[in-house]
């Protein structure tokens, strides 16, 4: 059969747009509220993404950065956002088209979603796996246990 209708398109759309909406909910409250913390993982080759070249050599492919507590500057556009976070010390300017973005979690209330980025379906993941910007990548079947990093 022929979808005529593009459910594969719509539903990344609608997911891209709960994303893009997160991120406006963290600017507008002057923070992410409560216990909310978000991992976004990025293609950092992707058309449009804007980082400092020394970013792309440690992460010539894909990136998680973490919004939760030091964060500044953030801008949240139809298509984009735009952050600066600090790496090594050092405040670095980011904008991320939303269609970059390969994974975004929010381990604090077990959500994530997985977005495909080579034309298969996108899908929802479900318990989130959670990374950080400056470990290595587990391999893919390795689920993390959030837990162990939630606060006491």
């Amino acid at each position: 059969m022929t979808d005529y209708i593009g459910y594969e398109a719509l539903t990344q759309a609608a997911m891209r747009g709960v994303v893009r909406e997160a991120l406006r909910r963290a600017k507008t409250n002057g923070g992410v509220p409560g216990d909310h913390h978000f991992y976004i993982s990025f293609r950092t080759r992707a058309p449009g993404v804007k980082i400092a070249d020394h970013l792309i050599q440690r992460f010539p492919e894909e990136m998680t950065i973490v919004v939760q507590h030091q964060y500044w500057d953030l801008e949240v556009h139809e298509g984009h956002f735009e952050i600066v976070l600090k790496f090594s010390g050092v405040p670095q300017h980011l904008s991320i088209p939303l269609a970059a973005i390969t994974r975004f979690v929010d381990p604090s209330v077990n959500f994530g979603l997985t977005f495909e980025t080579r034309g298969r379906d996108a899908g929802v993941i479900a318990p989130a796996k959670e990374a950080v910007e400056e470990a290595p990548k587990p391999p893919a079947e390795t689920v993390v246990n959030l837990d162990a990093y939630r606060r006491k």
